[in-house]
């Protein structure tokens, strides 16, 4: 069976791509995903199919986004669990991080020094406000 396919095809998305998925389901997946648009024509006349822009236009139709460029919210880099000292000589946590265990602005930490490590040790309010905050020190 030879079908003469367009060059450039308009892969479909959405709820037509799930409706399609599912007529083809007969189908091998190289051969569904060509029918629902995902391959590409070579210079040497050859088609690629794209399996996985049609795995990911599938999930996403499903509401299953892998992209990640999609999580991001266009204001910063993902968190990485590591820090660079700045040339100020601080070190940044990041709201990420402080957001994920649950910090407010205010809490206050102890900072024990180890060989090549640093631990914060969060300081109970209770336990601030009994033996008096660290503003209180000189």
């Amino acid at each position: 069976m030879s079908e003469t396919l367009p060059e450039n095809p308009t892969p479909l998305t959405g709820k037509a791509l799930l409706t399609k998925v599912k007529e083809l389901s007969h189908l091998p997946r190289r051969e569904t995903a060509k029918r629902c648009g995902y391959y590409t024509v070579t210079k040497n006349n050859q088609t690629r199919v794209n399996l996985t822009d049609f795995y990911d236009a599938v999930l996403a139709a499903k509401g299953v986004p892998l992209d990640p460029e999609g999580a991001k919210d266009g204001r910063g880099r993902e968190p990485t669990y590591r820090v660079s000292v700045h040339k100020n000589g601080q070190i940044v946590i990041g709201s990420t991080y402080t957001g994920a265990m649950g910090l407010k602005p205010g809490d206050e930490f102890e900072i024990k020094l180890g060989y090549k490590h640093i631990h914060l040790i969060q300081i109970d309010r209770a336990d601030s406000d009994r033996n008096g905050s660290a503003s209180d020190e000189e």
